[in-house]
């Protein structure tokens, strides 16, 4: 069933950008220096669908790095109350070796 939805989503997906880079050959100039447009120094002459996935891509980066940073505090708080679980579980197979301790 997984693979049915990942069909039904990667199929698409693959075809919309495979016609994406067939329609957008061109080359454009992208330019580095947003205040000196003329040097050719800080300019890139790239297919524009190069551009296009570039600009994808690397936002699809810049947003997973600040989800993985965000969820930090949640990744400790479970490695914690991991660790914990792991020395209960030691004492409660403890106990039941040594039996319960008389209380005074």
């Amino acid at each position: 069933m997984k693979a049915l939805f990942k069909a039904l989503i990667l199929v698409p997906l693959i075809l919309a950008v495979v016609g994406l880079s067939v329609a957008n050959r061109a080359p454009v100039d992208v330019s580095l220096d947003p205040f000196a447009l003329s040097l050719t120094d800080l300019r890139l002459t790239a297919p524009l669908f190069v551009v296009i996935l570039a600009a994808v891509a690397l936002g699809a980066l810049i947003g997973g790095v600040a989800a993985w940073l965000a969820q930090g505090k949640h990744r400790r708080a479970a490695r914690a109350r991991g660790l914990e679980a792991h020395k209960l579980r030691a004492e409660v197979d403890r106990l039941r070796v040594d039996g319960p301790v008389a209380r005074l």
